[in-house]
């Protein structure tokens, strides 16, 4: 007579990212609200008890889902390396739109998800993590207002113009399907965002630097 299969035991470490990696799947496809804990139990093949030992609520597993999602890539520390590089500003937020449009669209369904139906979510994502990618961009382009690079507005608002062109792009091309039918590469819709946006802000000296022909200056 045969003997039963011994049960592979999992580490609460690996556990705990089995439950992760399904829950957010789950979650970017149907929501908080469109998604049950029991429904996380079963794909990952443990009771609901087991889920909860982990995490004490669905709603802290939802946020933990968004907190390792924004950590992912390096997140904050990533966009601090970007905007440091050497180069100039061209080249600098260049590289920044292209880091951006590359992510994966796990994050910004998730975010759509919790604006729409947990506010308090929504606030607490906003406040632990957008947050400081708009005020560190809106740093970098108030040193290149105080340098005379860039004509004086408020930083925080240049940022925020300049993010929004991208995330919208990324969102017509991702979540509405528009690449189905319009197809970019990455790098020319980096391209072409960046100098549209600098032709706007950048200073008067700077833009008729930029237009003087190469011989006169």
């Amino acid at each position: 007579m045969s003997s039963s299969p011994t049960p592979v035991r999992v580490s609460a470490q690996d556990r705990r990212q089995q439950i992760l990696s399904e829950a957010t799947e789950l979650f970017a496809r149907q929501g908080f609200e469109g998604t049950t804990t029991r429904e996380i139990a079963e794909r990952v093949g443990v009771n609901e008890a087991i889920l909860f030992r982990h995490f004490p609520s669905k709603e802290e597993l939802y946020w933990s889902v968004i907190d390792n999602q924004c950590n992912l890539r390096g997140g904050i520390e990533r966009w601090r390396e970007l905007l440091s590089r050497p180069g100039d500003e061209s080249a600098v937020l260049t590289g920044l739109a292209e880091d951006l449009l590359r992510r994966n669209v796990t994050f910004t369904r998730l975010t759509l998800f919790t604006a729409l139906e947990n506010h308090r979510l929504s606030q607490r994502l906003f406040r632990t993590h957008v947050a400081q990618y708009y005020e560190i961009l809106a740093e970098y382009l108030r040193e290149r207002m105080e340098a005379g690079k860039f004509r004086k507005c408020d930083p925080l608002l240049a940022a925020r113009c300049f993010l929004g062109m991208l995330v919208y792009h990324f969102q017509i091309q991702e979540l509405y399907g528009a690449k189905r039918y319009q197809h970019f590469e990455v790098a020319d819709v980096a391209r072409t965002f960046v100098d549209i946006w600098l032709r706007g802000i950048q200073s008067a000296a700077t833009a008729r630097s930029h237009c003087e022909p190469q011989e006169l200056r």
